[in-house]
């Protein structure tokens, strides 16, 4: 019994000089990651997107709860409007009002223009034909007064009788008469044509009138669009596909403008963010291959690649985790999968590893990889 005792202790010793060598071993000699791979640590990241609305109002119905899957355009949430919509309505029966009255003073100043137009040409003519008439008649009393003269000398002579004498007299003064009366009638229609001109003039500003109430009724159609357009920015419909975060408004609570109802998340932005040190930042290159590993699930990788490396380096974080406590200093990288994957949430921490050389295969598993 005592032999045994004796051999259990040994064995005992022994096992736990084994075990105390194999973790001194492998702490002197850790395993190396191979120089065509570049292993970080990081987190998830994405865009939050903040629905909020515009206009400030009542939040009349919400249609989905957190974690409700979306697709782009669908209605989410929906403000009450009733206000708005009392507004097109006032709007909408002034803007009507206003067209039945350009229409009846366009009407009656189309009809009075072409009245003035027609009068005043009808006025030129006449006063053209009276033109004529007295241009013929001024003619014809010059002749009259030439031969008045010409009788006189000859009534004188005693060659011609004294009642041919009287004849062209009274001749002369009837064509004098004659003239007075075409010049009255002609001053006449110069004061009908005046005045027909300045109807016309009339009417021309009317038209000016007629304008400036076409442009009112277009600035009202401005006002109505605005508040169409109003009304439907009170329906929030999603900007992507994605799901819902969080709701931050209830029904009935009422929001000012800008305010948030809903968070979003949209899965295609999300990407791992990690830290590279220095010593690795140059040999990392846009595009590269990469893959994202999940605690979770180290033998499943996500295939990514790099989208984004920063150009200025910065303090170690906390959560981060580098292998040299000597390194201070990291560039931030973003590894983006090549397709959205269902796994991967907001905030999860993961694994990324960058292949550097494409000639060498990304590993499938972490397994056999140094842990960070």
């Amino acid at each position: 019994m005592q032999i045994i005792k004796k051999y259990g202790v040994i064995f005992l010793v022994f096992s736990l000089f084994v075990i105390g060598a194999f973790f001194i071993y492998q702490k002197l000699n850790p395993k190396k990651l191979p120089t065509y791979l570049v292993e970080a640590v990081g987190f998830v990241d994405g865009d939050l997107i903040h629905l909020n609305t515009k206009y400030p109002g009542r939040v009349e119905k919400i249609y989905v709860k957190a974690g409700d899957n979306i697709k782009k355009g669908e209605v989410l949430t929906k403000l009450n409007s009733q206000e708005f919509l009392d507004k097109l309505k006032a709007i909408n029966e002034e803007i009507k009002s206003k067209e039945k009255e350009l229409e009846f003073a366009s009407k009656n100043l189309n009809l009075t223009i072409k009245e003035a137009n027609l009068n005043i040409n009808a006025k030129l003519n006449e006063i053209k034909a009276l033109n004529y008439q007295i241009d013929t008649l001024k003619a014809v009393i010059k002749q009259d007064k030439k031969d008045l003269k010409r009788i006189e000398k000859l009534v004188l002579q005693n060659k011609a009788p004294h009642h041919k004498l009287e004849l062209s007299i009274l001749k002369l003064t009837k064509d004098k008469n004659e003239l007075n009366a075409l010049i009255k009638k002609r001053d006449i229609l110069n004061v009908a044509l005046n005045v027909a001109k300045t109807n016309l003039t009339k009417a021309k500003t009317s038209y000016l009138k007629i304008k400036a109430l076409s442009n009112g009724i277009n600035a009202l159609k401005a006002k109505r669009d605005e508040i169409k357009t109003i009304i439907n920015e009170l329906t929030l419909k999603s900007p992507i596909n994605g799901y819902v975060e969080s709701k931050i408004a209830n029904e009935g609570e009422v929001i000012g403008a800008g305010g948030v109802v809903l968070d979003l998340i949209d899965p295609s932005s999300f990407y791992l963010k990690v830290y590279v040190d220095t010593l690795t930042n140059d040999k990392i290159r846009l595009g590269q291959k990469a893959e994202i590993f999940l605690d979770s699930d180290l033998n499943s990788p996500i295939p990514a690649k790099v989208v984004y490396i920063s150009k200025k380096a910065e303090f170690t974080p906390k959560e981060v985790a580098v292998r040299s406590d000597r390194i201070t200093r990291v560039y931030e990288v973003w590894l983006r999968p090549l397709k959205p994957d269902n796994r991967l949430k907001l905030g999860l921490p993961a694994i990324g590893v960058i292949l550097l050389d494409n000639n060498k295969t990304l590993p499938k598993t972490l397994k056999g990889l140094p842990v960070l």
